[in-house]
């Protein structure tokens, strides 16, 4: 029995038909606060694109600090590096992360790795001998 790979779809549509809407009709299939967002910052998303796309094509990385750009169909398969405060971490945006913002992908803070207190971190470590 052979299986047959699910082709992708977002809200019915395939990616290609995705590809052939503008953004503010891409935005009508969005989430209410992902729309408002992609209706009022159009032309910066569009211009971020066209950066992407400029980039792309020189073989060059992406890398930005915007990470509340919404996810569209023209960024599905490129390779951008989002900035979380520190690094720039590596995100390969693929057509589940439609509609979503590029710093969901680029997480801020790490897990708190707790090691041993240093002198003068309790009361009774003052009574020690200092070595």
């Amino acid at each position: 029995m052979e299986h047959k790979k699910k082709e992708f779809r977002y809200r019915g549509k395939t990616l290609e038909e995705l590809k052939q809407l503008d953004i503010r009709e891409f935005a009508k299939l969005l989430t209410s606060r992902e729309r408002r967002s992609v209706l009022r910052n159009d032309n910066i998303i569009q211009k971020f694109i066209q950066r992407c796309k400029k980039k792309e094509k020189e073989n060059k990385q992406i890398k930005t600090h915007l990470r509340d750009i919404i996810i569209t169909p023209e960024l599905v398969g490129m390779v951008i590096y989002v900035y979380n405060g520190k690094d720039f971490i590596q995100a390969r945006i693929s057509g589940e992360m439609l509609g979503q913002r590029l710093g969901e992908f680029s997480i801020t803070r790490k897990n708190v790795k707790h090691g041993s207190p240093g002198i003068g971190a309790t009361r009774s470590s003052a009574s020690m001998s200092v070595k």
